[in-house]
């Protein structure tokens, strides 16, 4: 009887190790054929590039094709529904951002649960946003800033790329934190938006480096502070809001994703290589002139962040009654 029991246990313990057969043999294969990164933007901007940098290097490193699919829309939802709806096996995966953790709860009834569906694979770089307004602007501190916009109430307006960005989820987080009331102006794009600050039609925007670089280094545009908790090397001389308003931070940051489910075995090789690439001089150099720092870390770190960012940027949306226009 007791021989019976027994073998009946090494039975059913060998039974339940098969299913993880395959997966462990998928990921020693892995990748064996073209893998896609879909992009929820379109070609040029910042995700963009940064999927074809990691693309690039992945495919040098894991000998197949990574190849970039743009499919913008909706703040990035369009691309992440349908990498949430993918073959959870490797050869799909997301360019993601904070604008993926935003849209998750600016947009309603998506197909999706952005922490449910997709799984965080490694990041690749935080960026932070700086803090700019017109050089005739009386303020030249970010405390004369907040001093100015607390004397005169809902008198000056803070521009934005776009109702329900990140940029203006910074605006509207720095509101909230420095208690200021500010007027947001929403445009179709970060150029339009900085065209009407230099020309004094709008007095302050928070933005990516990439495109304010060129302005503020020519005097065009004043820069006051990142968002960042620390300086930046693009910008040293510059200091953190959070100096002057404790605890603020709205870095935005660009990883891989995949779709839940996903073997860990490729979860963990792809981390793996991405780290890799990030410790590459050619490819940290390259992300360090899009001013980003690289965002190293295991797959769990990178989830971690991902949704602490998903729930604050929910409660910054939900607090200021920020909807879809």
């Amino acid at each position: 009887m007791k021989l019976e029991r027994r073998r009946f246990l090494q039975l059913s313990a060998a039974a339940s190790a098969v299913p993880a057969l395959p997966h462990a043999a998928a990921a020693l294969d892995y990748p064996n054929r073209p893998v896609r990164i879909v992009v929820g933007f379109p070609p040029g901007g910042p995700t963009d590039i940064f999927a074809r940098l990691i693309g690039q290097w992945l495919s040098s490193r894991l000998g197949q094709p990574f190849v970039i699919d743009n499919r913008p829309g909706a703040g990035s939802t369009i691309g992440i529904g349908i990498v949430a709806a993918a073959p959870p096996d490797g050869y799909t995966l997301l360019l993601v951002s904070t604008s993926a953790v935003i849209s998750a709860k600016y947009y309603p009834h998506l197909s999706f649960d952005v922490v449910r569906d997709i799984a965080p694979v490694c990041g690749i770089a935080d960026e932070p946003l700086v803090m700019v307004v017109n050089p005739a602007f009386p303020a030249g501190t970010i405390a004369e800033f907040i001093a100015d916009a607390k004397s005169r109430p809902g008198k000056i307006t803070m521009a934005s790329v776009g109702n329900g960005t990140t940029p203006h989820l910074a605006g509207e987080l720095f509101k909230m934190m420095a208690g200021v009331d500010l007027l947001h102006v929403p445009y179709r794009g970060g150029a339009p938006a900085l065209t009407d600050i230099m020309g004094g039609r709008a007095d302050m925007m928070f933005e990516g480096m990439p495109s304010l670089v060129g302005y503020v280094r020519a005097g065009k545009l004043r820069a006051l502070a990142v968002t960042s908790p620390q300086r930046s090397p693009v910008f040293p001389e510059l200091p953190p809001v959070g100096e002057v308003v404790p605890g603020y931070a709205a870095s935005v940051w660009f990883g891989i994703a995949a779709p839940a489910n996903t073997p860990a075995e490729i979860i963990d090789r792809l981390n793996a290589e991405i780290n890799a690439g990030l410790a590459d001089p050619t490819l940290s150099k390259r992300l360090d002139e899009l001013g980003g720092t690289p965002l190293t870390g295991s797959a769990a770190e990178f989830k971690q962040r991902f949704v602490a960012d998903t729930q604050k940027w929910a409660k910054v949306i939900s607090d200021a009654n920020i909807k879809p226009e």
